[in-house]
């Protein structure tokens, strides 16, 4: 079955005084590209983290965020030094414009400049990485039901596409017997009124009928076409991770279809060829959605 590249998964939990949050998403790529955003205190488990879901993933813009809001109140600590720094800053300033000094008043100033709370240095917790890993987990669990279900609809409008070029190459059938005895009676028109002003070899016209039938046929390429549609569909119920695989069978369709198309030289064909052209488009469109 195919899976689609894009998908989404989001899981939330209580660990602690925090509330947790992780979540997996990914887009269209050629290559696995991943990116993980969390807690700088977890960041050891960063590469770890990374062999897991590079497997779990396989393939795609992929990117985890883990983020968290205090449910309780967390203990920030004062930048002392920087304080220090601002408030000698702010006293020079001020003696040098000859203002008055009013310690107070630039404390103040001073605790509403940037980075004078900061976070306390945390230490990582196994037990609560622990339940932080299950967390991840669920919801790349979620992710990946996210996208066998994508899969679902991809494998439908595939399976789709295919019946409507096989249909529309039955359809040539009828007109290729139309088209030869047009073919053939034009040639008998134009060789009778050759004919007629002299002598010629009743081979030739027989000759010239060949010719241009050889040039014509296109009995292969339906033949062609009708294997590589079977193909594409035995593809699609084989386990995920066939998208490059359908990506090359629809280039051969693409082969053939195009073959028909320059060997027409019928109106009424060339319709159907448009029609399977631009099916055959939506296909390769959506393989690249594929896993």
């Amino acid at each position: 079955m195919i899976h689609s590249m894009t998908g989404y998964g989001k899981s939330t939990a209580t660990i602690g005084m925090r509330r947790y949050t992780a979540e997996v998403r990914s887009l269209n790529g050629k290559q696995l590209d991943l990116s993980v955003r969390m807690p700088s205190a977890f960041r050891e488990k960063e590469m770890e983290l990374r062999k897991a879901l590079s497997k779990a993933i396989g393939r795609g813009k992929c990117d985890l965020s883990l983020h968290y809001e205090a449910d309780g109140i967390e203990r920030k600590e004062l930048n002392s030094g920087l304080i220090a720094a601002y408030l000698e800053d702010l006293e020079g300033i001020a003696k040098g414009r000859g203002y008055e000094q009013n310690p107070g008043a630039l404390m103040q100033v001073a605790m509403r400049l940037p980075d004078v709370l900061q976070q306390g240095k945390e230490e990582l917790n196994e037990n609560e990485w622990g339940q932080i890993q299950a967390l991840i987990d669920d919801a790349v669990s979620n992710f990946l039901s996210f996208r066998v279900h994508e899969g679902e609809a991809l494998e439908a409008d595939f399976r789709q596409h295919v019946a409507n070029i096989s249909e529309m190459e039955e359809k040539i059938g009828p007109i290729l017997d139309e088209r030869i005895k047009r073919i053939r009676s034009r040639i008998q028109a134009n060789f009778n009124e050759i004919q007629d002003r002299g002598r010629l070899d009743e081979n030739r016209f027989e000759q010239e009928v060949l010719f241009y039938l050889e040039k014509l046929d296109v009995s292969e390429e339906r033949v062609r076409l009708k294997a590589h549609c079977a193909y594409f569909i035995e593809v699609l119920e084989q386990p995920a991770g066939q998208a490059k695989k359908l990506g090359f069978i629809a280039q051969e369709m693409g082969r053939e279809i195009n073959t028909l198309g320059s060997k027409a030289n019928d109106a009424d064909m060339q319709r159907y060829v448009v029609q399977m052209k631009d099916e055959l488009e939506k296909i390769k469109e959506q393989v690249l959605n594929a896993l």
